[in-house]
């Protein structure tokens, strides 16, 4: 690996780790000069209380409850890619087996297909496939199962083969419902309010000095606009066509290394 191949590399990483941050880098700044504004034309009209206080607490506590729901969901999101190649991977095995022991021709053309589903796959986590089409294809597996009963494969091996495009077709159908459906609407609409009625307090409060009341308005718009970024992303581990694989989307590379995989496989 060359120096600039390192350098574009460890630029990415820095990207995908702070990406959240750069992006609200211009929210924080507008509430500086908002702070400043007031602090210099004598806004400041409210003393800190126990009343924002609660406020500034129960916003926490809001977003302590949505990271919780929406992490559930993206740790079982993590498993998918390789649930799917190890699904796949064991289509190819047996169909393997079967090529092997039979000399049949359907199998091969299967195996083909297998290839091209994995393509399909990716191309569909990307938004260039639509779900629909992802299930056709892996309901006309079934006419590949119906040639292997007629060249005479035994029962056992079509059944573990069923059974592999059941799975498929539910994570495909897990897959399309995670990522099309929000955790909670009204609760991230509550959030937005909350926080923006924290920033607003935050900017005509009135703290001593001034610039221990600046820096404490800062941190904490930071802290929540970060978070809420934070968990609208989680909530979506499968947003591919806009981020890429990068930041908090699940990577794909069981599926890159199962398709690598497969036609070194063949090629031997």
């Amino acid at each position: 690996m060359n120096t600039t191949e390192v350098i574009n590399k460890s630029s990415k990483r820095i990207w995908q780790k702070w990406s959240i941050a750069f992006k609200i880098l211009p929210a924080v700044f507008l509430v500086a000069l908002l702070k400043f504004g007031s602090h210099y034309l004598g806004f400041e009209i409210m003393e800190l209380n126990a009343l924002f206080t609660s406020l500034v607490a129960g916003t926490i506590f809001l977003i302590g409850f949505l990271i919780s729901g929406v992490l559930s969901d993206y740790k079982e999101s993590e498993k998918i890619p390789s649930e799917l190649s190890a699904s796949i991977k064991t289509l190819f095995d047996d169909t393997y087996t079967i090529y092997k022991t039979k000399n049949s021709e359907t199998a091969l053309q299967f195996i083909e297909f297998q290839k091209s589903i994995i393509i399909s796959l990716k191309d569909w986590f990307y938004k260039k496939e639509r779900t629909q089409s992802i299930l056709k294809k892996i309901s006309v597996m079934n006419d590949f199962f119906i040639e292997f009963d007629k060249e005479g494969v035994q029962a056992n091996y079509i059944i573990k083969l069923k059974n592999e495009q059941n799975s498929l077709r539910k994570m495909i159908l897990r897959i399309d419902t995670i990522r099309d459906t929000d955790f909670v609407g009204s609760a991230y609409a509550i959030l937005e309010a909350m926080g923006f009625l924290v920033a607003a307090g935050l900017i005509v409060i009135r703290i001593e000095p001034f610039y221990a009341s600046l820096f404490l308005t800062l941190l904490i718009t930071f802290l929540i606009s970060y978070m809420f970024l934070l968990i609208k992303d989680l909530d979506n581990p499968f947003d591919y066509s806009v981020h890429g694989e990068s930041g908090t989307e699940i990577s794909l590379k069981p599926l890159h290394d199962l398709e690598s995989a497969l036609k070194e496989y063949m090629e031997k």
